[in-house]
C-alpha cells in the first residue's frame, strides 16, 4: 500500500503541477477576454469589440450611433472629441482638427501639406525642427503633432470599446489604407502607442473588406479560384483590390479558406472630401455673388462662414444622390445674412467632372498589378461612402464592363468587421474558424550595396549591386535572409524601396524619401579576426516584413564553419547521458544534420513566406551572384547550386533527405543491423566522416532612418504624459459635472416633494421650513459659487443635504414598503398554518414529520403571529411624525425565518422514499384497516411469489383472544371462503387519506 501511495505522489504533483499552469494561464488571459478594432477613416471610424457572449459587435458611442467622427477640438482648459468636437466645429473652426490623417509620415515640404492647409487655412501649422513635420498650433501653449492628435481619437475610441464592453481593453487591430508606406504605418503604430494600446496588426482596410466578405459567405468558397474586385471610395481616397477566394490545404488545420491580394490600385485624394470642397466653394460663389452689391467681405475669409459650408456641402451631397435638386439653407452664415439657393445634381457633376474621370484610374492599376484582365473578374463590389453617388456607379460601371455593381455587402462597417474577426483570430482568448489571409506588399523593398571588384589585373573599380528583398505584390508576413559573401572588414548597406515606376509623379512627390535606412556593420574584422582558421559563410542579415507591413532588420550575423572529426572514446558519460535524453525527448539530431547552419539561420528559412510570381526569376539570379546570394524560404534552390552560395540556399528539406540516403546506405550493402542498433564502435570510427562545425558571430548594427525619423523615446514619454494628463482633466471634468448635476437635481427633486401629501403627512411644519431654507440657500451658492466650486465641494454640500433630509424620506419610504410587506406576510403565516395542519392529518405509517420539526413550526408561527400583532399595536400609537418601529427590513426578516422552517420540511418530504407496503395476488397493495396496530403491521409476512400452501408459514396466535390475526393471513393462498372473509372485515371500514390527498 505504502508502494502504491509513492507511485501516486508523483502523478498527484504532476496534476497540480498542471493545474497551476493552467490557472496562471486564465489569469494572463483575465485581461485579454475583450479585443477591439478601429476602422480609422478620413472622416469617420467604426469600432467593433468581441468578447465572450459578443461576437463581432459595432459599438455605439455616447450619443448611440454606430459611426463617429474623427474629429478633436483642444482648447485651454477643455477638449472634445467625437460627436461634441463635431459639433464645435463651427464655433470654433480653428481649435477644431479633422482630416489630419493626411498629414501622417509627412515632413513640411510634402505637397499633401501644402493642400492641407489651402483646404483648411484656419488651422496654424509650424515645423518640428528636429522631424522635419508639421504641428497643429492651437496657441503658444497648445501644439500638437498628429501622432499625438491620432493617439486621442484611439484612446477615446478605446474608451467606447470599454464602456460597451464593460471591461478593460488594451488588445485592438487597426485598419490603415493599402497606400500607407513604411513612414506613415510607424506614425501610426507610435499613435497608438501613445493611447496605450496593444496592436496586434495593422491591416490593410482593403484587406479587412476582403476578410469580411469571405468570412460571412465561407461556404461559397471552393476550390476554385474565385477573383472579387472591391472598390473602395471614402471620405479621402479611392482603393481598387482584386483578390482571389479559394480554399487551400493547411498543414494545421487542413483544407481552409484563403483569401490571397492580387492587385491595388488607388487614388490617394480622390473622395467624397473633394467633391465636398467643390461644392463648398460653389456655395460660397453663389453667396458672394447674392452680396455683391453691398460691398461685404468675402465669405470665404470668415472660418466659421466656411465651416458651416462645408457641413451644408456634405449634407447636398448625400440628398443629391437621391434627389435631381436640392435646395441649400444656412440660417445666419455671415453677418446675420441668411443664404439659400437651389443646387441641382447636373451642376454638381459638372462641378466634379475632372474628379469622375479618374474613377476607372484604381481600376486599370489593380489590373495591371494582378496582370489580369476584366475577364477573370466574376464581380465588383462597392465599398465606401462616396460610392453612393449615382455619378460614381455610372462611370465606374461603364469602366468595367458588368451587367451590375455587387452592393452586397456593408459598405460602412465591413473593414471594421473584418479587422474584429482578425483581432480574435490573433488573440489567445478567442478561437475562431481559420481563414487564411495572404497581403500584398505594395512597394517593393531592395537592399543596395557597393563593393571593390577587380575587372583587370592590378585594376580596382567599385560595383554598386541591388537586391529585391520584398517584390511588388509579394505576400507577407514573411522573413528574408541576404548572405554578403566577400567583405571581411566592416561595411555599410542601404535598404531602399524598389522601383516605383507604376506611380505617377504627383504620387512620387506625396510618397516621400524612396530611401529607408542605411545599415552600419561593426565588428565584421574582429570576427575573421577570432575565428582564423575557420571557413567564412558570410555575413547573413535577417530582415523581417511582420504582420502590421512595417520592415525591420532583426540581427546580423557573422557565419564561420570548419571540419572536425569526432572521436567517440573521447565522449564523456555525461554527454552520452544528455545526448539519450535529447532523443528521448525529440531534441537530438544527427551529426551530418549539424553541417547545414545554426539554428538561427534555419529558423529563418523554416518561416512561412511564400515567393511571388517574381521571386523564382530574382532567386536565380541570386544564386549565380557569388557576392550576396538572397537565401529565400519561398521557393526551392536550383537543382544544381554552384559555389557557396548554392550550398547555402539548401533547404532543410532536401538535406535532411540527402541524410536519410546516406544512412541507408550501410543497410542496403548488409552493414548494419537491424533498425534502432547502432554499429560496432569499430565499424562506427571507419564509417563516420568528419563532421562540420559551425560558428556564429553577433554583428554590430548602427541604422540610420532615412524617411522619417520616429519620435525619440524620451519625446514619446513626454507625449504619452502629455496625453494621460488630457484624460485625466477629462475626467475630472466630468466628474465634477455629475457633481454639480446631481446636486442641483437633488435641490429641485427635494423642493417638489416637500409640497406632496405624502411628505407633509409624515412631517412637522417647522422640519418642512428647515430643509426649504437649506435647499434655497445651497441653490443660490450654486448660482453665485457654484462655477467655481471644486469636485469635492460640490459633494460635500449634497452629502449635507441628505443627511438633513434622510429621517423624512425614510418614514415615507417605510410608509410605502408597508402594504407589500404585509400582505405578502399574512398571506405565507397562512399557508403556512394549512401546511403544518395537513403535515399533522398523515396516517401514522406514512408519517415523515417528526414532532420536533412540527412542534418546531408551530412555535415560529406563534411567535411570528405574537410579533406583528404588538408591532402594529405599537405603531399605531405613534404619531407619523415619529420614527416607525414597524421595519420593512424585520417583516423581511421574520418571513425569511418562517419560510426557512417551511422549506425545510417540503423538502424533506420531496425527496424521502415512501415506505414498502404488502401487495395481493394481483399485485395491487393492500390497505391496513385503520383499527391495526403498528406492532401488527410490523408482523405481517409475505410469502416468495410461487410458494405452495404447503409451504405456508406458521403464524403465531394472537396473545389475547388466541386466534391468528385476520390481516396477517396471505390472502393469496386462500380460496373462495377466504376472499369473502376479507371483504367481511374490510366492509365498512374507511379508507386512510393518502399523501397526495392532503
Amino acid at each position: 500500500m505504502a508502494a502504491t501511495v509513492r507511485r501516486q505522489r508523483p502523478r498527484r504533483l504532476l496534476c497540480w503541477a498542471l493545474v497551476a499552469v493552467l490557472l496562471a494561464d486564465l489569469l494572463a488571459l483575465s485581461d485579454t477576454l475583450a479585443v477591439m478594432s478601429v476602422d480609422l477613416g478620413s472622416e469617420s471610424m467604426k469600432v467593433a469589440i468581441v468578447k465572450p457572449g459578443v461576437p463581432m459587435e459595432i459599438v455605439l458611442n455616447k450619443e448611440s450611433r454606430r459611426k463617429t467622427p474623427v474629429t478633436v477640438t483642444l482648447k485651454e482648459n477643455e477638449r472634445f472629441l467625437g460627436d461634441s468636437a463635431a459639433g464645435m466645429a463651427i464655433k470654433n473652426p480653428k481649435a477644431t482638427l479633422r482630416y489630419f490623417q493626411h498629414l501622417l509620415g509627412k515632413q513640411a515640404d510634402n505637397p499633401h501639406v501644402a493642400l492641407y492647409r489651402s483646404r483648411f487655412p484656419e488651422h496654424e501649422l509650424n515645423v518640428d525642427p528636429q522631424r522635419q513635420t508639421v504641428r497643429f498650433q492651437i496657441s503658444p501653449q497648445l501644439q500638437f503633432s498628429p501622432e499625438e492628435v491620432l493617439g486621442m481619437v484611439l484612446n477615446y475610441s478605446r474608451s467606447l470599446a470599454e464602456d460597451f464592453a464593460e471591461q478593460p481593453i488594451k488588445d485592438a487591430v487597426i485598419t490603415v489604407p493599402a497606400f500607407f508606406n513604411q513612414a506613415e504605418r510607424r506614425a501610426v503604430l507610435q499613435a497608438a502607442r501613445m493611447a496605450g494600446l496593444k496592436v496586434l496588426q495593422l491591416i490593410n482596410d482593403n484587406t479587412a473588406t476582403a476578410l469580411s466578405y469571405g468570412v460571412f459567405r465561407r461556404k461559397d468558397i471552393n476550390s476554385t479560384a474565385q477573383n472579387i474586385m472591391f472598390y473602395d471610395m471614402g471620405s479621402g481616397s479611392t482603393v481598387c483590390t482584386i483578390v482571389t477566394y479559394q480554399t487551400v490545404k493547411t498543414k494545421e488545420a487542413g483544407t481552409q479558406p484563403q483569401l490571397q491580394i492580387r492587385g491595388v490600385g488607388f487614388d490617394r485624394t480622390l473622395g467624397g472630401l473633394e467633391m465636398e470642397l467643390r461644392l463648398r466653394e460653389h456655395l460660397a460663389k453663389l453667396f458672394n455673388e447674392q452680396r455683391k452689391g453691398q460691398k461685404a467681405k468675402d465669405v470665404r475669409e470668415n472660418p466659421r462662414a466656411m465651416a458651416k459650408l462645408l457641413r451644408e456641402a456634405n449634407r447636398l451631397k448625400t440628398v443629391l444622390s437621391a434627389n435631381a435638386d436640392h435646395m441649400a439653407q444656412i440660417e445666419g452664415l455671415m453677418d446675420d445674412v441668411d443664404f439659400k439657393a437651389k443646387v441641382t445634381r447636373v451642376e454638381f457633376e459638372e462641378l466634379c467632372a475632372d474628379l469622375f474621370d479618374r474613377v476607372p484610374g484604381p481600376v486599370q492599376q489593380a489590373l495591371q498589378s494582378a496582370e489580369m484582365s476584366l475577364d477573370q473578374i466574376e464581380q465588383v463590389i462597392l465599398v465606401g461612402g462616396a460610392t453612393r453617388v449615382p455619378k460614381v456607379q455610372e462611370v465606374l460601371l461603364k469602366a468595367v464592363g458588368k451587367e451590375e455593381l455587387g452592393k452586397n455587402i456593408n459598405a460602412d462597417e465591413a473593414a471594421a468587421m473584418g479587422a474584429v474577426y482578425q483581432a480574435a483570430a490573433l488573440s489567445k482568448a478567442f478561437k475562431v474558424k481559420p481563414f487564411v489571409v495572404r497581403d500584398a506588399v505594395i512597394y517593393p523593398i531592395l537592399v543596395e550595396f557597393t563593393r571593390e571588384v577587380e575587372e583587370e589585373p592590378g585594376l580596382r573599380s567599385l560595383k554598386h549591386n541591388k537586391r529585391v528583398l520584398f517584390s511588388r505584390m509579394g505576400p507577407y508576413p514573411q522573413r528574408k535572409v541576404i548572405t554578403f559573401n566577400r567583405y571581411s572588414h566592416d561595411f555599410n548597406f542601404h535598404i531602399n524601396y524598389g522601383d516605383l515606376g507604376f506611380l505617377g509623379p504627383e504620387d512620387l512627390r506625396v510618397f516621400g524619401s524612396q530611401n529607408l535606412t542605411t545599415v552600419k556593420l561593426k565588428g565584421v574584422g574582429e570576427s575573421f579576426k577570432k575565428y582564423p582558421d575557420y571557413e567564412s559563410k558570410g555575413i547573413k542579415a535577417h530582415f523581417n516584413l511582420d504582420e502590421s507591413g512595417v520592415l525591420s532588420l532583426d540581427r546580423v550575423e557573422s557565419v564561420f564553419e570548419t571540419l572536425v572529426e569526432d572521436s567517440p572514446e573521447e565522449e564523456s558519460t555525461l554527454t552520452k547521458l544528455g545526448n539519450t535524453i535529447s532523443s528521448l525527448f525529440g531534441g537530438g539530431t544527427s551529426s551530418d544534420a549539424k553541417e547545414n547552419g545554426t539554428d538561427a539561420v534555419q529558423e529563418e528559412e523554416e518561416s512561412p513566406a511564400e515567393g511571388s510570381k517574381d521571386e523564382p526569376a530574382e532567386q536565380g539570379e541570386l544564386k549565380e551572384e557569388a557576392e550576396a546570394p538572397m537565401e529565400d524560404t519561398s521557393q526551392p534552390p536550383p537543382s544544381e547550386p554552384k559555389g557557396d552560395a548554392a550550398r547555402e540556399g539548401e533547404t532543410p528539406d532536401e538535406k535532411e533527405s540527402g541524410d536519410k540516403s546516406e544512412a541507408q546506405k550501410p543497410n542496403e550493402k548488409g552493414q548494419a543491423g537491424p533498425e534502432g542498433v547502432p554499429p560496432a564502435p569499430e565499424e562506427e570510427k571507419k564509417q563516420k566522416p568528419a563532421r562540420k562545425q559551425k560558428m556564429v558571430e553577433e554583428i554590430g548594427v548602427e541604422l540610420a532612418v532615412l524617411d522619417l525619423p520616429d519620435l525619440p523615446e524620451d519625446e514619446l514619454a513626454h507625449s504619452v504624459q502629455k496625453l494621460e494628463d488630457l484624460t485625466l482633466r477629462d475626467l475630472e471634468k466630468q466628474e465634477r459635472e455629475k457633481a454639480a448635476n446631481s446636486l442641483e437635481a437633488f435641490i429641485f427633486e427635494t423642493q417638489d416633494k416637500l409640497y406632496q401629501p405624502e411628505y407633509q403627512e409624515v412631517s412637522t411644519e417647522e422640519q418642512r421650513e428647515e430643509i426649504s431654507g437649506k435647499l434655497s440657500a445651497t441653490s443660490t451658492w450654486l448660482e453665485d459659487e457654484g462655477f467655481g466650486a471644486t469636485t469635492v465641494m460640490l459633494k460635500d454640500k449634497l452629502a449635507e443635504l441628505r443627511k438633513l433630509c434622510q429621517g423624512l424620506f425614510f418614514r415615507v419610504e417605510e410608509r410605502r414598503k408597508w402594504p407589500e410587506r404585509l400582505s405578502a406576510l399574512d398571506n405565507l403565516l397562512n399557508h403556512s398554518s394549512i401546511f403544518l395542519k395537513g403535515a399533522r392529518l398523515i396516517p401514522e405509517m406514512d408519517q415523515i414529520f417528526t414532532d420536533v420539526e412540527m412542534t418546531t413550526l408551530e412555535k415560529v408561527i406563534n411567535d411570528t403571529w405574537t410579533w406583528k400583532n404588538a408591532t402594529l399595536a405599537e405603531q399605531a400609537k405613534l404619531p407619523a411624525t415619529e420614527k416607525p418601529v414597524l421595519l420593512s427590513k424585520d417583516i423581511e426578516a421574520k418571513m425569511m425565518a418562517l419560510d426557512r422552517e417551511v422549506q425545510y420540511l417540503l423538502n424533506k418530504a420531496k425527496f424521502t422514499k415512501p415506505r414498502p407496503r404488502p401487495k395481493d395476488k394481483n399485485g395491487t397493495r393492500t390497505e391496513p384497516p385503520l383499527n391495526a396496530s403498528a406492532g401488527d403491521q410490523e408482523e405481517k409476512v409475505i410469502p416468495p411469489t410461487g410458494q405452495t400452501e404447503e409451504a405456508k408459514p406458521i403464524l403465531e396466535p394472537d396473545k389475547e383472544t388466541g386466534t391468528e390475526p385476520a390481516d396477517s393471513e396471505p390472502l393469496e393462498l386462500g380460496g373462495p371462503g377466504a376472499e369473502s372473509e376479507q371483504a367481511e372485515q374490510t366492509a365498512g371500514q374507511k379508507r386512510p387519506l393518502k399523501n397526495d390527498e392532503l
